[in-house]
């Protein structure tokens, strides 16, 4: 068994890649408590839950689903205490899986399936059920009939926890029990079709989301705000504000996006060149198609940066451009000298929504280093934008006065700024894959100036080490284990600490290998070392996103 903490192996000296089909296979729920092995220690004061969420059934019946996002919610939660560990996990009793299992078929459409109509309807009913209202019922008809399969992360709003993808509907769940207590519909409380599984949080519960919203008037980018569990609006979501409204560039065409930014005083929102036609998508039933077809890489336009003050609503007039890029994840935003600072995990190639259909993910040999050789690999990127912008700077100089950042902003002569980032990484981080799902010390760092964050290394087409990347210095350490996969990095900080990365990292780490098993791994987060591991007797499949809640 080998743990490095740096890792020299360069990909293309490396034999095919291994097999990960059974990470993304149907796996059955473990509703009752059990004990996981610990091996090492946990820490005494590490007493919570670690909640993750992803997708863990992959067909109805003969009915099977195309694209990894597709699968069935799994709950999955292990609670700590005192140097124990217990496992349990729970498939979500959404609507959609109540329906699909009743009629042990595929009912509701996910993002890469459409759902067939019914075999025992005759022809003229299959082909009359195709067709739906104009105009803007067909958008409203369209997205509220969207699935509550939410299997994307944990959120939380005025103190409850919700699962969430990116529709209009949340689930309520009790987190000791991963019972789905109520579902939640976004569009019942405030005119949006939808919000990200990425919300904001400030320190007094007040949380900020963005969700879009489609109608006559065009497409809009909306950003959204729950108050606090202290304000007495009603519990879950009620209360709720749209703040501003961006309008797209393209009034059928909006902007995908997966998170955004947000500092002690704004909102930052990425307007990216993977777009979203909305006439493919709101036609897809009657074309045959899955909403992921609705979606595509443009690169012939740029990508936009927009500030919002989420105290007024106001859009500041700052044009912010640069070259095309996809980002999901953002790592971390703040304020310095006037200017707001982003980091981002960027890619190149907006492409990779294509690369994660289970046949692909399920393929072997050449056909899985092929797919993964496609890919785009995620960076991490800094983007500086100076606030205000000074009308008579001078053209073709750079705007930015942080002496630390090379990232740049040059005001070009139609007014625009055009922004060039700064990577925040080594060389080192190439031989990695890259780095996505990225965390940091959220509740002491989150809109401040920082200095570390973690994330997966991508040297396969799903997370094989973890690695924490030093933003300052832009050095990395790695955690790594041959023919394991460690999820999304979770830092749980030591109760009473002021430092930075005084605490630890929590991971899930699964393996195809039947013969060994899973485990939830604890590492210092100052030198990622491991302390110890909680190894679970059962099979587990790759998941998204997940939170800590301390007990």
């Amino acid at each position: 068994m080998e743990n490095t903490l740096e890792t020299k192996e360069i990909f293309s000296k490396r034999e095919n890649l291994p097999c990960i089909a059974p990470l993304v296979t149907t796996v059955e729920e473990t509703p009752q408590i059990i004990s996981a092995k610990v091996r090492g220690h946990f820490p005494k004061w590490l007493n919570g839950y670690l909640l993750r969420i992803g997708p863990g059934k992959f067909e109805f019946g003969k009915d099977k689903y195309n694209h990894w996002f597709d699968g069935v919610a799994l709950l999955h939660q292990f609670m700590m205490e005192k140097g124990t560990v217990t496992y349990r996990s729970k498939f979500l009793q959404s609507d959609t899986y109540n329906a699909n299992s009743i009629h042990n078929r595929i009912v509701i459409s996910e993002f890469g399936t459409l759902a067939l109509p019914d075999p025992c309807r005759n022809v003229f009913e299959r082909f009359m059920s195709k067709f739906e209202l104009p105009g803007k019922q067909l958008f409203a008809q369209n997205f509220a009939a969207m699935t509550d399969n939410t299997s994307v992360n944990y959120v939380r709003y005025k103190g409850g926890y919700y699962v969430s993808s990116e529709t209009n509907f949340m689930n309520k769940v009790d987190i000791e029990t991963l019972e789905k207590t109520e579902k939640v519909d976004w569009s019942k409380f405030i005119a949006v079709n939808g919000a990200t599984a990425h919300p904001h949080y400030d320190p007094d519960g007040t949380a900020y989301n963005m969700g879009n919203s489609y109608g006559p008037r065009g497409s809009f980018y909306n950003i959204i705000r729950v108050p606090p569990e202290k304000v007495d609006l009603g519990d879950t979501i009620h209360g709720a504000q749209v703040i501003c409204s961006i309008p797209s560039a393209e009034r059928m065409k909006p902007s995908y996006y997966h998170s955004f930014g947000m500092t002690k005083n704004y909102i930052i929102f990425i307007e990216q060149p993977l777009k979203m036609n909305l006439w493919k998508i709101v036609t897809s039933k009657i074309q045959g198609k899955s909403l992921s077809d609705g979606i595509s890489w443009e690169p012939k336009y740029n990508t936009r940066f927009y500030v919002v003050d989420k105290h007024t609503g106001q859009l500041l007039p700052g044009m912010y451009y640069s070259k095309p890029f996809v980002t999901f994840h953002q790592i971390n935003a703040f304020e310095d000298q006037g200017c707001v600072v982003i980091d981002l995990c960027c890619q190149d190639n907006g492409r990779s929504l294509e690369v994660y259909q289970l046949q692909n993910l399920r393929k072997a040999g050449e056909g899985l280093d092929q797919v993964y050789n496609a890919a785009a690999r995620s960076f991490p990127r800094r983007f500086v934008l100076p606030l205000p912008v000074n009308l008579n700077a001078p053209e073709g100089e750079n705007l930015s006065p942080l002496s630390y950042s090379s990232a740049c902003a040059v005001k070009q002569a139609d007014g625009k700024i055009w922004l060039s980032y700064e990577n925040l990484h080594s060389k080192d981080l190439e031989e990695q894959g890259g780095i996505e799902i990225p965390q940091i010390n959220y509740g002491q760092f989150s809109g401040k100036k920082y200095h570390f964050f973690y994330g997966c290394g991508f040297r396969h087409l799903v997370g094989d080490s973890l690695i924490k990347i030093d933003v300052v210095n832009k050095t990395l350490t790695v955690w790594k284990e041959d023919g394991f996969y460690p999820s999304e990095p979770v830092f749980v900080p030591v109760p009473g600490t002021n430092e930075e990365d005084g605490g630890v990292i929590l991971s899930v780490v699964i393996t195809p290998n039947q013969n060994k098993s899973n485990f939830l791994l604890v590492l210092d987060a100052k030198n990622f070392k491991e302390l110890g591991r909680a190894e679970v007797p059962v099979q587990m499949p790759y998941g998204f996103h997940g939170t800590f809640v301390n007990i």
